[in-house]
This record gives C-alpha cells, sequence and structure tokens, in this order.
C-alpha cells in the first residue's frame, strides 16, 4: 500500500464516526433506482450506477438520450481478443462519463452451462479462462478510466428459470474451478464491485451467502463493494450481517429503518454496519465522489469514431462456421445482382432482450450496408421470406405523425391522480420505458398519435404493458381491460409484457387518430408499455417462393436468419434452440434453388442448423450491435477477415447437446454433471461436435509446425510453450493459437481435456511465425476438497495444440513437480 492509499484508507476510516447509526444505515441502500444517497455531512456525493454489458444507459431509457449499442457479450468473447475488448470497455467509459455515470453493471460472467440459458447472448463463454480473460480485459480497462466495473452475478446465476428462488447446487470442486474461477481471476485484478445473485447456492441465498466472505472478501482479498442485483436483499438480519454491501435500489424498506432496529437490538453488530460503509465510501473515492479523496484514475477516455470501432470489432466477432468452394469472400466485380433474404435482412437485430437493451441513435441493416457497400456495381433485392415477430412489435415511427408538432411521432403526456398535466414529451419510439422513479407522481400515461395505413385491409393493433390499458382508434374502443403478467416474475413481464389486439379495417394512405391510456401500476420496476401492430399476415408459401425466385435470378443468396429480443432474454430461459417459424424451410427453399447461398446467422447463442450441409456458406453474426450491416459487408466482400471464433460449442440438433438442463426440480437445479460442460462434455461423451469450441475458418489456411516447451516445471509455477505455424493461404490472416491440457493417469476426476492458454498471431501469406502461449499455473491444479487449497498433482501432462478443441495435431509433455 502506497503513503496516498494508506492516507486515504485512514480518512474514510474516520467517517464513519461522524454519522449517526441511522446516517449509517441510509447509505447503505440506493436514494432510488439508479444512485446511491448522498451525505454532505461527510462531502459524500451520490454514485450514479447504469447497465451495461453492452452499451451504457444511463438513468433514463429514452430515445431522446441514445446510447452506443456494442457487440453482445457472446461477440466479445467470440473475438479472443483482449487488447479489442479494452478498446471497447474505453467507449463504455465514454459513454458513461457523458451521461454522468459512475459505476457500469458488467460484465455478465456467469458460464454458458446450457445453450437454453435465457442471458446466455449477455455471458461470454462456456470456458472459465476464457471467460476471466476477457472480463479481466474489460474491467482493467473500463476502470483504468475511473469507471467502475462490477462483475456480475456471483454466482450461479447460469440460467432464469425461477431466479428469485431456485436453489443451486454444486460441488465444492466445481464451483471452485469453474464458476467461481472467472470472479477471482476479475477481483485478484482489481475490479470495484461484485454483484450478488438472485439465486441460493447450496441452501443460502447469495445475499446472505457465507461465499460473499471466503473466498471472496477472506481468501481473494475483495476490498470493494458487493452490490445486490435489483430487489435481492429480501431479509433484515442475515443479509445485514453477511457480505452484502449495498441494496439495491433504495430507499430499502428491508434494511432502513429494521435494520437500524436489529443494529441497536444486538441482532447485526455495528461493526458489520461499518465496514460496509467503508466499502461504500473507498468506492465513491476511486469514482470521484468523495471529498479529499483523489480518484483512482484521471485519464479521459478518447474514442476518436465509435462507429469504426463497432464496425471493426462486430467483423472480429464473426465466425465463418462453413465455406464450401471457398465462396466467401464474394468477388465484387462478378456480382450483378445479390438477394437479400430474410427476417433479419432488412432490419437489424443488434441486441438481445433484458436490461441489457440499449437505444442507439441508429442502426444499419445487413440489406443497408450490402447496399452501401456494392454502390451502383450490384443490383441488391430483398424478400423477407418468413416473418418471426413475437409478442407485438412497435409500430414503425414513419407511420405515426405527433397530433401537436405534425412531425413523425407520438404526444405523451404524464398525469397525476387528480387529472393535472405533470409534463408533456413528444416521443419518436411506440416503444415507451420510465425505469425507477422517472415517472414521479404519474397516475395516468397517456399517448396520442395519428396512424397511417400503409395497405389495404384488416389491422391488428394494440398494448404491450401490464395494468390497466385503453386503446382506441377514432371513436373505436380496440382494447379496454387489465392486462395481467403470465408470470410471477415482474421483471421479465416489465422486459418482455404479454399484450392484447383489436382490429379495424384501413384502406392504404387512410390516416387514424389513436389514443392509448395506462393506469400505471407499481411492478417495482417502473412502467413499460408498446402501442404495436401485428405484421401483415401474408401468405408464408407466397413469400418463401418470392424469396426463391429472388435467388434463383441472383448470383449469390444472402439469408439473414436468428431470433429476436423475446426468444433471447432477461427473465425466462428458452425451451428449444429451433429458429423461431418457418426460417429452416426458407433456407432449404433458397439453397436448393442458388448453390451460391450465404446464411448469415443473427442470434446472440447458440440454434439448431439442420440445412448445414446444405448451404455454401455460413457466418455467424452474433448479437452485433449498431454497425451490423456495415461490419456484415465488410466481411462478405472480403474487405475485413471473419476473426472470431467459436466461445461455446455449436451443436446442429438441440438433442446432441450434453448438458441442457434449466428447469428445476422442487425448487432444486442440480448442476450433476459437475466440471463436465460445453466441450469438456462432449470430449468426455466421445463426441466431437459439428462446430466445436474455438472453431473459426477465416480467409486464409493455416499449418501447424511444432510445440516446444520447457520438459519438466516446479509445482506452482507458470510456464510458456512456443508453437510454429505458417500462413499456407494467399491472405494475410490472423490465427488463434489454443492451447489445452489432459492428464490421462490422474488419480482424480479431470475432464478429458480443458483450456490452458490461447494466443492470437496474424501473418501474411507464406510467413512461418513462432507464437509463444502462457499457461498458468492455475491450469495444472484442481480445488482440493479436503485441505481447502489448490493443489498440483505430480506427474506428466500432455500439451496439445491447435486450432479449436477437437482440432489440436501438436502434442508435447510437461512433467510436474509435486
Amino acid at each position: 500500500m502506497t503513503d496516498r492509499d494508506a492516507a486515504t484508507e485512514q480518512h474514510i476510516a474516520t467517517l464513519p464516526t461522524r454519522l449517526s447509526l441511522e446516517q449509517k444505515v441510509r447509505l447503505l441502500s440506493g436514494a432510488g433506482f439508479w444512485s446511491t444517497q448522498a451525505e454532505p455531512a461527510i462531502g459524500l456525493g451520490r454514485i450514479v450506477v447504469s447497465d451495461g454489458p453492452a452499451g451504457v444507459r444511463g438513468e433514463v431509457w429514452d430515445e431522446r438520450d441514445p446510447s452506443a449499442s456494442l457487440p453482445s457479450p457472446t461477440a466479445f468473447a467470440a473475438t479472443w481478443d483482449e487488447d479489442l475488448v479494452a478498446r471497447l470497455a474505453e467507449l463504455l467509459a465514454a459513454e458513461a462519463r457523458r451521461k454522468g455515470v459512475h459505476v457500469v453493471l458488467g460484465p455478465t460472467i456467469n458460464l454458458h452451462r446450457s445453450p437454453l440459458g435465457g442471458r446466455h447472448f449477455e455471458c461470454f463463454s462456456e470456458d472459465p479462462l476464457l471467460t476471466g480473460r476477457i472480463a479481466t480485459a474489460y474491467v482493467r480497462a473500463l476502470q483504468s478510466y475511473g469507471i467502475g466495473a462490477t462483475p456480475k452475478h456471483y454466482v450461479a446465476n447460469d440460467s432464469e428459470t425461477d431466479r428469485f428462488t431456485v436453489d443451486v447446487r454444486i460441488d465444492e470442486r466445481t464451483l471452485r474451478e469453474l464458476y467461481l474461477a472467472p470472479f477471482e481471476q476479475t477481483v485478484r485484478d482489481g475490479a470495484w464491485l461484485v454483484m450478488s445473485a438472485y439465486n441460493s447456492v447450496d441452501g443460502r441465498t447469495m445475499t446472505e451467502s457465507p461465499l460473499l466472505t471466503e473466498p471472496l472478501k477472506g481468501e481473494w482479498g475483495f476490498d470493494g463493494v458487493v452490490v445486490s442485483d435489483w430487489t435481492a436483499v429480501r431479509s433484515t438480519e442475515d443479509s445485514g450481517a453477511a457480505g452484502n454491501d449495498l441494496a439495491m435500489p433504495g430507499p430499502s424498506t428491508v434494511w432502513g429503518q429494521p435494520l437500524v432496529e436489529a443494529v441497536r437490538a444486538g441482532r447485526v453488530p455495528e461493526a458489520a454496519i461499518d465496514e460496509k460503509l467503508r466499502r461504500v465510501l473507498r468506492l465513491a473515492g476511486r469514482v470521484g465522489v468523495l471529498d479529499d479523496v483523489d480518484p483512482s484514475a484521471a485519464l479521459a477516455p478518447r474514442v476518436d469514431s465509435s462507429a469504426e470501432l463497432l464496425r471493426e470489432a462486430a467483423a472480429g466477432a464473426v465466425v465463418l462456421m462453413r465455406n464450401e468452394r471457398a465462396l466467401l469472400p464474394l468477388e465484387t466485380s462478378s456480382l450483378r445482382r445479390v438477394a437479400m433474404i430474410g427476417p433479419n435482412a432488412g432490419r437489424a437485430r443488434i441486441q438481445g432482450g433484458g436490461s441489457a437493451t440499449v437505444i442507439p441513435e441508429y442502426a444499419v441493416s445487413p440489406l443497408h450496408g450490402v447496399r452501401t457497400a456494392l454502390g451502383d456495381g450490384a443490383e441488391v433485392t430483398h424478400h423477407v421470406g418468413v416473418g418471426i415477430s413475437e409478442g407485438l412489435p412497435p409500430v414503425p415511427v414513419e407511420q405515426l405523425t405527433n397530433p401537436d408538432t405534425g412531425a413523425a411521432g407520438l404526444s405523451v403526456r404524464l398525469v397525476d391522480s387528480d387529472g393535472a398535466v405533470l409534463e408533456t414529451q413528444d416521443r419518436d419510439t411506440s416503444q415507451l420505458v420510465w425505469l425507477g422513479e422517472g415517472l414521479g407522481d404519474t397516475h395516468t400515461i397517456e399517448v396520442r398519435t395519428r396512424l397511417r395505413a400503409t395497405r389495404d385491409g384488416t389491422h391488428h393493433l394494440g398494448a404491450a404493458g401490464v395494468g390497466p390499458f385503453r386503446l382506441t382508434a377514432g371513436e373505436t374502443a380496440l382494447i379496454d381491460e387489465v392486462i395481467l403478467p403470465d408470470s410471477d416474475d415482474l421483471a421479465a413481464a416489465f422486459l418482455a409484457p404479454p399484450h392484447r389486439t383489436g382490429e379495424v379495417w384501413l384502406t392504404a394512405g387512410q390516416e387514424v387518430e389513436l389514443t392509448l391510456t395506462h393506469r400505471v401500476v407499481d411492478t417495482g420496476f417502473g412502467a413499460a408499455m408498446t402501442l404495436g401492430a401485428a405484421e401483415d399476415a401474408a401468405s408464408a408459401d407466397e413469400e418463401i417462393a418470392a424469396a426463391v425466385a429472388a435467388a434463383e435470378a441472383s448470383d449469390v443468396a444472402v439469408v439473414v436468419v436468428g431470433t429476436t429480443a423475446r426468444t433471447e432474454s432477461e427473465g425466462y430461459d428458452r425451451t428449444t434452440l429451433a429458429l423461431p417459424g418457418r426460417q429452416d424451410e426458407l433456407v432449404r427453399a433458397v439453397a436448393a434453388a442458388n448453390p451460391r447461398t450465404v446464411v448469415v446467422v443473427n442470434s446472440g447463442a447458440p440454434v439448431e442448423l439442420p440445412w448445414h450441409t446444405e448451404v455454401a456458406a455460413i457466418l455467424l453474426g452474433w448479437f452485433p450491435g449498431q454497425e451490423f450491416g456495415n461490419a456484415l459487408a465488410d466481411v462478405l466482400l472480403g474487405r475485413r477477415e471473419p476473426g472470431g471464433r467459436l466461445p461455446t460449442t455449436w451443436a446442429v440438433r438441440q438433442d446432441d447437446v450434453p448438458v441442457l438442463d434449466t428447469r428445476p426440480r422442487d425448487g432444486r437445479l442440480d448442476y450433476t454433471e459437475g466440471l463436465h460442460i460445453g466441450y469438456r462434455a462432449w470430449s468426455r461423451a466421445g463426441r466431437e461436435p459439428t462446430y466445436p469450441f474455438g472453431h473459426g475458418l477465416g480467409y486464409t489456411d493455416w499449418r501447424y509446425h511444432s510445440l516446444a516447451g520447457t520438459e519438466r516445471i516446479a509445482a506452482g509455477a507458470d510456464t510458456t510453450v512456443r508453437v510454429r505455424l505458417t500462413n499456407t493461404g494467399d491472405r494475410t490472416g490472423r490465427e488463434v493459437v489454443q492451447v489445452y491440457l489432459r492428464r490421462d493417469d490422474s488419480a482424480i476426476e479431470r475432464p478429458t481435456l480443458w483450456l490452458a492458454g490461447f494466443a492470437a498471431v496474424t501473418a501474411e501469406p507464406g510467413r512461418d511465425v513462432d507464437v509463444d502461449v502462457t499457461l498458468a499455473a492455475r491450469a495444472f491444479q484442481h480445488w482440493c476438497v479436503e485441505t481447502k487449497r489448490w493443489r498440483t498433482e505430480p506427474g506428466t501432462f500432455t500439451v496439445l495444440a491447435g486450432s479449436s478443441s477437437a482440432d489440436l495435431p501438436l502434442e508435447a509433455e510437461v512433467a510436474v513437480d509435486g
């Protein structure tokens, strides 16, 4: 500890002594939904926090204050590029500074235990080492600019079903080696916060769990703040005495005065309150809102072009999964007609659903990106083929006119219980959200707009939300009822609300006055309402036939398929990996019509690919953020290499996946597979997935020649191996060299193989390169349940190197002393 740090700690230690017990407890829960309490008496300002795994939303969910939309965390990990991730974190820091945010609630570092997990897209990977390294790069870079990072959700929040109540059962060794490992890496590297999860682990809900003390605050030396997931603190004494430091949102009715009374009665030690407060004050000092303490970082983030960075990152995450006859990259000079097909081709599906959602200033669709890139050089046609909307799609703002301004959009009035207008807003979206206390004393929300019909026929107009709604079209009432949530998870109902519709006949060009009224109900999260319109139920057979005809007449067909924000979202898990709707049928029909068919998979998590051998090329684009279309065009036309490698195993059939279970039984979810998830489970079962962990083709070829390293190392020592390889293709390319370990004669149960290190290299055509890959001592260790320590089993480990978990042509041995 430096003299400066010691002085800061001494100053922080004196501050609680200047406060009453009531003042101290008040500072341990939020002032509202997105900030902590201020206390002028000790020079403490409020700390503003924001959701932020893939963009910083700030304190409002409002299109008038847009945010940069980054690629999904699965795309972050698919880059296998810590430097690029650090640059993305700098952009997040710049966004946080712009929006007055001190703490970003990310990254999400739970593991891909099952591809059905609802927030799979929001987590990095199925491997603890890859997750830990990507997360550490994110946290370190973000905090270097004075913005706190919050690795979450500690721990085992790897699925969403019954997330508030599920009791996850994990054996101690599996917990240590898999699920705690990424948290340990980020904490030991200096994370300023950790978020405690909703779920229980081995019978204790996480805000009361002893795991907050050991290993988090004890063994790992975490000196930051444990902040609860929103509303996760549900007890007074048990959580007050445990390692959870900050209850959000606030003010908390569970802590607050009940916690003061528990301390006065001797049921919670006041020393525990003081310790929590010191941690909150330490965080306040680090982010610059505590007088007489210099912030931990004075650097100002600078991003010269967020659009260029987002475009680079989206392209760098694209995984080229299949490329028969080297169809890609496309030769621009040979293209005269390109068919862009699919439900996700004409609109940009850029992010998953839930609290990770942000509203960007713009989003580039694949259609727009390809048309812009090709210019007048080729005709680009567009056919949807099939519809996949789930829930109630918002009415496009281009069809709406604000009756007050005459501009595109809606007029919104917030009205109190006496009928007085509190505020009038001109809005540019029909999907409206107010978080936390943003509505103030609002009793009723009134929305007025004019809809212009684009076709003749029956229009299904409606509303999505929870509570009383009334929708009128002119003088006709289309909805007048209370919409009830579909489940007890109010967060899920808030993020993916139920809907109701009514019918009205309109002719093309006709305008009709719409009024939507909603009485606000207390969900604990705020209010969300959507003025929506079900899509035109045109004949799917006709749409597919039109897409096939376009494919037949084109030099290449690009089919963009995927999921939706309702398919992959916080609040619930998926029940199937199948693509929604008739997308599989569309792909097969187009591929049969044109052998030069490229399928772009636009999802944040695995989906089934039953047609994968029937198409020439497959690109996995993830949820790629707002520069989707431009990045895709760059990759298709060879202006950038598809730099991604799979961060999780991708099965073509759901039935092949070894670990799927996300459904608790009698309140429990047992991780019976132990250490064997992802590629480890596939290897243990003796099966090889079509698209294994680490897979990605790129636009050049590589030959692996040799693997060399120290033949004997001491227990607890790092080591380095050197891999020699050659770029045998005709383009400069990037390769991710992956190194795994295997232990054939182990006396303890182990995975068949496990990732031990990786490094990337870029080389010109024909160039031989040597790549040094560090294998940390922990890669050779296991958690010993008997001694409660990391131990090294002496003996020989096999070192394997290659381009994926299933393509490891090089082997060597290293003897490790005990």
